[in-house]
């Protein structure tokens, strides 16, 4: 096991430095020659991007060394240091996407294994609307859909702004506020995701009901309840490991650019959101830099978490043949 996830760490961090020198290309080499002029200030983002000099090789060594050593660079709007900047925001959305990958989880598993259990019920076809109205609802209509109802016209839960857990500001701050600052955003991030997980489980659970060796304990008097808990739900499970790590790694920052707009969140997509409005390239970078870096994580989390639960996963490199 441990060989495996070293493995699987070298090809996280072999990632990690194929985007990074992408990312380095595209916004720090292939500007120059450009002749891009902001329209506020009397420097053109190509001379203010031009903070290196040298090779191409040479330039990307010290830019990679600053940001191993958490150095981003400074905002061109605010003059603040862009990790600073990332830092403050990368908590909000992390607990925008792993609640709502909580939540979804939450909904997504109960109402898949139900429908698989009753095919053609009245479960099952509502769990289908529900999958059909999930898929095609845009979040940030449903998160501003949610916010005039329940925040705005009923008065429930907080509709705009977000509270720090440790850090309180006034009244605004503690486990209650963030929470109740939450949940809105979290239920409208998690019905994107539980509408393509249930069916998805659906599909598991009733091809794993036809395997023969569901059938064989079947034949030899198992209870329904204990087949589905010994055979069934932890082979069905199997793909939602690193199907989980992957849709939060690939789609939590997209989906977060716009609940976090919808619910006035200063999360990582409110940040990326400003910075491309405001064409504020260091921002950008780090936003990008540190986005990957985590997706790297995510993703190396997921294949050392299927390799535990599935043992069909290869944990040794098979030899290669004479």
């Amino acid at each position: 096991m441990a060989v495996y996830a070293a493995r699987r760490a070298a090809w996280a961090v072999m990632l990690c430095l194929v985007v990074s020198l992408f990312t380095f290309v595209i916004f720090y080499v292939v500007p120059r020659g450009q002749s891009t002029q902001r329209t506020r200030g009397t420097l053109t983002d190509v001379q203010r991007a031009q903070q290196f000099s040298g090779p191409v090789a040479v330039q990307y060594a010290k830019w990679l060394n600053g940001v191993v050593h958490g150095s981003l660079g400074h905002s061109y709007v605010s003059r603040r240091p862009v990790s600073t900047i990332v830092r403050e925001a990368l908590p909000v959305t992390l607990a925008l996407s792993v609640g709502g990958a909580v939540l979804w989880l939450l909904i997504a598993l109960p109402l898949g294994v139900l429908s698989a259990l009753r095919p053609r019920s009245l479960l099952d076809r509502t769990a289908n609307a529900v999958v059909l109205v999930g898929i095609s609802i845009h979040p940030l209509w449903l998160g501003l859909f949610l916010a005039y109802v329940f925040g705005y016209r009923l008065h429930l839960l907080p509709f705009t702004g977000y509270c720090d857990m440790f850090s309180p500001v006034g009244r605004c701050g503690g486990p209650t506020q963030w929470f109740t600052h939450l949940l809105m955003p979290w239920f409208t991030f998690a019905l994107v995701f539980a509408a393509l997980y249930v069916r998805m489980i659906r599909a598991t659970v009733a091809e794993t009901l036809q395997e023969d060796y569901v059938g064989f304990a079947r034949a030899k008097g198992m209870s329904e309840w204990a087949l589905l808990r010994r055979h069934v739900l932890p082979n069905a499970f199997i793909p939602v490991v690193p199907m989980v790590a992957m849709d939060i790694s690939r789609f939590a920052l997209p989906t977060a650019l716009f609940v976090e707009t919808a619910f006035g969140l200063p999360g990582l997509g409110q940040t990326l959101r400003n910075a491309l409005l405001r064409n504020d390239l260091p921002v950008i970078v780090g936003v990008v830099v540190v986005t990957v870096v985590v997706i790297a994580i995510v993703n190396f989390l997921g294949e050392v978490a299927q390799a535990l639960v599935d043992p069909r996963v290869k944990l040794r490199p098979e030899p290669a043949p004479a």
